[in-house]
Formats: C-alpha cells, structure tokens, sequence
C-alpha cells in the first residue's frame, strides 16, 4: 500500500497495490501492521455501507467527546467527492479541509482521524460508499455542519440544483457552532 499524507496532518490517502489478471483482480484493502508503521493506530470496531443516488451529499458529520471516530472509507461502486474538515481547536489548519475523489475505478481509500467532519457528494448516477470506524456508533454523540457553510467553502462538484440532501443535514450547525468538547 502507498500512503500519500495530504495537506492536513493525519489524513491519508491509500492506494492499494493491485493485482490484476484474466480473473479479475486483488488487493489488500487493511493490514494493521502496514497502517500502523504510518503512523495509523486505529483498531476498527464497526463497518458501514450506504448507498446513494447522483446529486446526495452525506455530510458534513462526526461524533463528539469520548465517541469521536477515526474513519477509513473507500467506495465499492461509482464515484464520489470525499471530504474531511479539520475541527480541532487550535490546529493550524482548524476549519480547513480536504477533498479527494474516491471510486471503484481507482480504489482509492482515505483515512479520516477524530475530530475531523466528514462527508460525500456521489458524483456517479449510484455509489456503495463502505467505511470502517475506530469506535461504535452514538446517537447522542451526533454532531453537524452544514455541507454549504461558506466559512469552509467546499466545492461539492455538483450543480447548486442537482443537491440531493437531508433536512436534518440542511438544518446542521455552522463551523462557528463547534463545541469545545469535540
């Protein structure tokens, strides 16, 4: 596996080293011990899968306090725009973010550490978006912001007009909302 570090410190993006012939093809998706001599010290505790039509954004999301989640996401089918915002206080890079196509055809992956937002616009007519998480999911360890906050300035590559997205996601927080306790 290649790890290329990005401009925010603890986001990877993985590229799988691929073998391909006449059957198809195969690639180690995780070895902790390749992740951990990154730096990567994750121990993945829950997989999940959704799947979204042209236009969703799924975003921007994390959990809170002690149910802070590390992610490491790739997609299985389609292409999508993924997207991770910096959210701990005092970092240099607080409120920035970076974004990396993910899709089946370049089996890309990115690792998201806690305490960062994150979120997808599915740029395919269909996307099966998989991603493993670090710690168990919190219903009252929710937090949002919205996907269109100007104070972050994502570029969904997606038509104003074509946004497909929840109403709990279009009534999210601002960056300037971020609790203390992240």
């Amino acid at each position: 596996m290649k790890f290329i570090k990005t401009e925010i410190d603890g986001i990877f993006i993985i590229e799988p080293q691929i073998f391909e012939d006449a059957r198809g093809y195969f690639f180690e998706s995780y070895n902790e011990t390749e992740f951990a001599k990154n730096g990567i010290n994750a121990h993945f505790v829950q997989d999940n899968q959704s799947k979204s039509s042209y236009g969703v954004i799924r975003g921007l999301h994390c959990q809170i306090g002690k149910h802070s989640q590390a992610k490491l996401v790739r997609v299985l089918k389609g292409k999508v725009l993924d997207v991770a915002v910096d959210i701990r206080k005092g970092s240099p890079t607080f409120g920035k973010h970076v974004a990396v196509e993910l899709s089946a055809e370049n089996k890309r992956q990115l690792f998201i550490p806690r305490h960062f937002l994150h979120g997808f616009s599915v740029l395919s007519e269909e996307a099966i978006f998989a991603y493993k998480c670090d710690n168990a999911y919190c219903k009252e360890a929710e937090f949002a912001i919205r996907y269109d906050d100007p104070e972050i300035g994502i570029d969904w590559q997606l038509p104003v007009d074509k946004v497909i997205t929840s109403e709990k996601d279009k009534a999210a927080n601002r960056l300037e909302d971020i609790p203390d306790e992240r």
